[in-house]
């Protein structure tokens, strides 16, 4: 019998324990509850909610883990259409373990571990706001200071001229560029028939 290597096991060896649990499993799987040692409901209870975590999956590859520790297919069968589909609304906490007081003979502690057949209510999830050193939520701080910062922000706005206005603008500013150009041409062509009228004269 080969020495355990940590923590206490219920039985002789490991491969003892291993199918010790698997029939408990089954047990409470085909019965719903069923009595025991405290020890062994202690053991038993994470060893049962994986499984029934693998239930709630219910594809191929979960059925063929659960056949690995489970052998009895009508329990698998149950295990799969009546038991996972029942808790998947929960999050864990499949199973409870309810204490019986001593057994007589030995005066071993019982208890008896049980499926959960309430219906879990699916409650959302909350996130609680950031809090500022006074204590008020950060929400309401920045709000404060935004509303506080608003009529400044509204007195030191200068009023922008409209977009037809700025239009109108740069159409006189061209139009008293091209008469400046206009005025410029025909002061040129007045200096150039004054010289071609002395030139003509002098000849």
């Amino acid at each position: 019998m080969p020495t355990p290597t940590k923590g206490r096991r219920l039985g002789g060896s490991a491969a003892h324990q291993r199918h010790l649990l698997a029939n408990l499993a089954t047990a409470l799987f085909e019965h719903g509850k069923i009595t025991t040692t405290e020890a062994k409901a202690r053991r038993l209870r994470p060893y049962a909610e994986r499984l029934i975590t693998f239930a709630k999956r219910g594809d191929l590859s979960a059925r063929r883990e659960v056949l690995t520790v489970v052998t009895d297919k009508s329990v698998v069968h149950t295990l799969f259409t009546e038991i996972g589909p029942q808790f998947a609304t929960r999050e864990g906490g499949y199973t409870r373990i309810t204490k019986i007081g001593p057994r007589k003979g030995d005066n071993a502690p019982l208890a008896v571990i049980e499926l959960v057949q309430e219906d879990a209510e699916a409650k959302p999830r909350r996130r609680r706001g950031r809090r500022t050193q006074a204590g008020r939520p950060a929400q309401a701080a920045a709000a404060e200071t935004a509303e506080a910062a608003a009529p400044a922000a509204e007195d030191t706005e200068v009023a922008e001229p409209a977009d037809d206005e700025v239009t109108a603008e740069a159409d006189a500013d061209m139009a008293d560029d091209a008469a400046a150009e206009d005025e410029a041409a025909a002061d040129d062509s007045a200096d150039g028939e004054d010289e071609d009228s002395a030139k003509a004269s002098e000849k």
